[in-house]
């Protein structure tokens, strides 16, 4: 055989065995690179299955807890937590955000009470508190007002705050606000409250089953394309984390992720800033609608898929799937 008859370089030679590949692998996910979102109902002993996410469920106060200590034992580093509060303390100014005793005010209380090594990170918006769904406090017409609003987030933020919330996340795409929590922080002595941006947070049809899960889904009165980001536009959401940074972002979030994964890659290339991707509701409901299809092994379409946001730039991402893939990672 001569020296032309064949490839000088072979790509596949450290593709033969497992060990090599483990060795040259350029990008590695851990159980410590999950964020887990729960879901808290009011009451006790509570566990209500959720219709649209399936394997996903509401949790009571007591039983959220077990949940923390389940994240603790599968090294998840942090819980993120939304509360579906009752229909009957939603309001048009969405005041029972500021119950200092409201049911993620508890909720926080009892996981650091508990498992306190396990960071807790908390939304930081109205929708769960409005009468009419939106993220913030609207006018006649139905505008959300931004200043209002912010107002009022950073009122929330400091009630999340002193119930030890180790990470706020303003979500709700207003003006200015992440600077103006950042002095509400400061101001009240809570200079370790980290802040972790939704700072491109698009007006996507992938929220679906979470407008379900926190009980908003058909209050919501018209869309939140007035706020949230359009879809079509990738320089805007680079105007959006450098504002964001600028006013003290610690973490900046891009939500949704796998449509987004162009975004992650931007933002990561540009900003030295921990960049986190939120895999949302509708991308976990049509992954378990595939694996229940048959249309994709459930675990390998998991891993790979979480993978994918580490490859892109992520420095941790937002999953429904992180109990399963901690063990998944853990057992091999």
């Amino acid at each position: 055989m001569t020296a032309a008859s064949f490839p000088a370089t072979r790509l596949r030679r450290t593709r033969v065995s497992a060990w090599s590949r483990a060795l040259v692998a350029e990008t590695v996910l851990t159980p410590s690179d999950l964020i887990w979102p729960l879901f808290i109902a009011d009451g006790s002993g509570v566990e209500e299955p959720i219709a649209t996410l399936p394997g996903v469920s509401r949790w009571s106060v007591d039983r959220l807890v077990e949940r923390a200590r389940e994240a603790r034992d599968l090294g998840i580093p942090c819980v993120a937590l939304f509360p579906n509060t009752p229909r009957e303390l939603r309001t048009e100014d969405g005041r029972e955000a500021l119950n200092a005793d409201n049911l993620i005010c508890r909720a926080i209380r009892a996981v650091k009470d508990a498992v306190p090594e396990v960071g807790v990170l908390t939304d930081v918006a109205l929708d769960p508190y409005t009468a009419d769904g939106h993220d913030g406090i609207t006018d006649d017409c139905g505008y959300v007002l931004n200043d209002e609003t912010s107002k009022i987030l950073v009122d929330q933020a400091l009630v999340q705050a002193r119930a030890g919330a180790d990470i706020v996340a303003p979500s709700d795409m207003m003006d200015g606000r992440v600077g103006a929590i950042r002095q509400g922080l400061e101001r009240e002595g809570y200079c370790n409250v980290q802040i972790m941006a939704y700072a491109a947070k698009y007006a996507s049809a992938f929220y679906g089953p979470f407008r379900d899960a926190v009980g908003s889904k058909g209050l919501l009165k018209g869309d939140k394309k007035s706020y949230q980001m359009d879809p079509r536009n990738g320089g805007e959401a680079l105007r959006e984390v450098a504002l964001d940074i600028a006013e003290g972002a610690d973490h900046v979030m891009v939500k949704p992720g796998l449509a987004y994964l162009d975004i992650v890659r931007r933002v990561k290339e540009q900003f030295e800033v921990p960049v986190f991707a939120y895999q949302v509701s509708g991308e976990y409901a049509m992954i378990e609608a595939a694996a229940a299809a048959g249309a994709g092994d459930r675990n390998a379409l998991i891993l790979e898929t979480l993978t994918a946001f580490k490859r892109a730039g992520c420095a941790g991402v937002l999953t429904y799937h992180a109990p399963v893939a901690a063990r998944l990672l853990r057992d091999g």
